[in-house]
């Protein structure tokens, strides 16, 4: 409550967010738990007390005392920049303390020393990869200036991000849709699958190939029951397929990152 007082002396919203902070937990079996910390799991107001909290536990407090240290925070999710193992060993001890003080404790689990493997470091360390906000960051071949290839370390879309693709697509059933058209399938997906690009493709795009790859999949499965001509020749499945990529290259919003630049379809 301190850290709201600090951004409002409205009487009204103090009184409201304490009483929302004190209120009983409503129980499955009807009765009522008293709470003496912490914020209402699911309540619409948490994710920014939350947040709020975390500003004044983490944020100020490191850019004081560790000025040196870059750091990205989402939610809960944190990133600290470290010279050294030396230096991040150090400061994951000090965040225990600082975090047990405040009532909080560091995940054992997701809380880790990660060492940034690329061609200029060459050392050697257990750890060498993280997730952060639906990519994985680690060492990857990437080209350099002109011609020159070497490793980097980078973000791509995380395997746990592409499986959860993988079961929203499945969830369209595309199969059981051949009362429509491809251009009303083109329609009602994608806008999902512009957002997956929109959010995934600015690092190492090549990592959403596969995945988009099982869309078309999908299509020629639709396509193969929705015309009989297709149901029992494969082969003639496909070939239908690359036409239509070959006509209508965008109709798809995946189509031009996948067969952009002459690419052609491939294995499906």
């Amino acid at each position: 409550m301190r850290a709201v007082r600090k951004h409002t002396q409205c009487p009204w919203i103090v009184l409201y967010i304490e009483r929302w902070l004190k209120a009983p937990a409503s129980m499955s079996d009807g009765s009522l738990v008293a709470r003496d910390k912490g914020t209402p799991q699911g309540g619409v107001i948490s994710p920014l007390l939350a947040n709020l909290f975390l500003h004044y536990v983490f944020d100020v407090w490191l850019e004081t005392g560790f000025a040196g240290v870059p750091f990205e925070r989402y939610a809960d999710d944190i990133i600290c920049h470290c010279r050294s193992e030396r230096q991040a060993i150090a400061l994951r001890a000090v965040l225990e303390r600082r975090f047990a003080e405040c009532g909080l404790m560091l995940h054992p689990e997701k809380t880790k020393i990660v060492y940034c493997k690329d061609t200029n470091r060459s050392g050697e360390f257990h750890i060498q990869q993280f997730d952060f906000l639906g990519y994985t960051f680690r060492p990857r071949l990437a080209q350099w200036r002109g011609k020159q290839y070497g490793v980097s370390f980078l973000p791509a879309a995380s395997p746990s991000a592409l499986k959860a693709i993988r079961h929203t697509v499945r969830g369209w059933s595309l199969k059981t849709r051949s009362d429509k058209a491809l251009d009303d399938l083109a329609r009602m997906f994608n806008p999902y699958i512009r957002g997956w690009i929109n959010y995934y493709s600015h690092f190492y795009k090549s990592a959403l190939y596969e995945t988009f790859r099982r869309i078309d999949a999908h299509i020629l499965r639709w396509a193969r029951r929705k015309f009989k001509r297709l149901r029992q020749m494969p082969k003639v499945a496909r070939t239908w397929l690359a036409r239509v990529i070959r006509t209508s290259p965008n109709l798809f919003a995946h189509w031009p990152l996948l067969y952009g630049n002459g690419r052609t379809l491939g294995a499906v």
